[in-house]
């Protein structure tokens, strides 16, 4: 199967972060599955430049059915087959305009070659999870006080919030992106402490090794973003741009970013801006929905 351009920087979104939020090792992990022997280095590039090599690499050849079957099997949506569904027909809208389809038959993955551009715009049943999409969010009437937070922590992200805006404003883009991700953090942990029998019992919660659940303040950014996707605190593509901001804040590390070559800008601040403001909103929507 030979895909387009435009086809594979769908797979790739889907690969990334779509289906499920896939780290640098995991996408190493991902790819040496499929015959690559690759290793998670200093240096290693952008999960983005990186999984569109890996795709390149194999366009034409049949490790890229691999690649969708392994991605899209079934056993890795047990409970979630609505959802599968969901990203095939989404998928299906672009693969259309290579005349292929992706089948699912019960557990099984198979493809359809066929003999014209079919679209059926009415298949698709998630939401759209474009950049463009996100940004243009209207986010208003939201307050670190509908947290259910306590007094002093609420006061501490509030100052923090403030300095945000002002460092965004003032084109300090790279103090926005860090600031955004502590910030992050800590209503993550905030919230979870408030609501310690909803995070703890929810299945994505991070284990030790004999099977317990470890203590908030060793939960990593990644994780508490899982759990609060899984809890329905916030919204998928939320959830997507929150592993985004996760990604950005690992240059907090100056060796990191001078070897991945990142360079901060505009737009990249204004998604971690979004992200703070998305999840802020969403938890104060939902946050009373969970046990107690």
């Amino acid at each position: 199967m030979i895909i387009s351009s435009k086809t594979s920087e769908k797979l790739r979104d889907l690969i990334n972060e779509e289906t499920e939020y896939r780290s640098g090792p995991n996408l190493v992990k991902f790819f040496n599955a499929l015959g690559f022997y690759h290793s998670y280095r200093q240096g290693f590039p952008s999960r983005w430049k990186y999984t569109d090599d890996c795709l390149e690499a194999i366009n034409g050849t049949p490790k890229l059915d691999t690649c969708i079957k392994n991605l899209l099997t079934p056993v890795n949506f047990i409970g979630r087959i609505g959802e599968l569904d969901g990203y095939l027909a989404d998928f299906n809208q672009y693969l259309a305009f290579d005349k292929w389809k992706v089948v699912r038959n019960e557990a099984e993955i198979t493809f359809k070659k066929l003999h014209k551009v079919e679209l059926h715009e009415n298949e698709t049943n998630v939401p759209s999870l474009s950049e463009s999409d996100f940004l243009s969010r209207e986010f208003s009437g939201f307050s670190i006080s509908d947290l259910g937070l306590e007094p002093n922590i609420t006061d501490t992200l509030n100052k923090r919030l403030d300095e945000i805006e002002k460092t965004y404003n003032s084109g300090a883009y790279l103090s926005t992106i860090l600031l955004a991700g502590s910030s992050l953090e800590g209503i993550f942990l905030g919230v979870a402490s408030s609501n310690p029998r909803a995070f703890n019992t929810v299945k994505s919660s991070p284990k030790t090794g004999d099977g317990k659940v470890q203590q908030f303040h060793n939960w990593t950014l990644a994780a508490f973003i899982d759990v609060a996707k899984d809890l329905k605190l916030i919204q998928l593509d939320t959830y997507k741009f929150s592993h985004t901001l996760r990604d950005f804040r690992n240059y907090i590390h100056p060796y990191q970013q001078m070897s991945s070559g990142f360079t901060p800008r505009e737009h990249t601040a204004k998604i971690c801006l979004q992200v703070l403001k998305a999840v802020i909103l969403e938890i104060s929507q939902n946050v009373n929905n969970l046990p107690a």
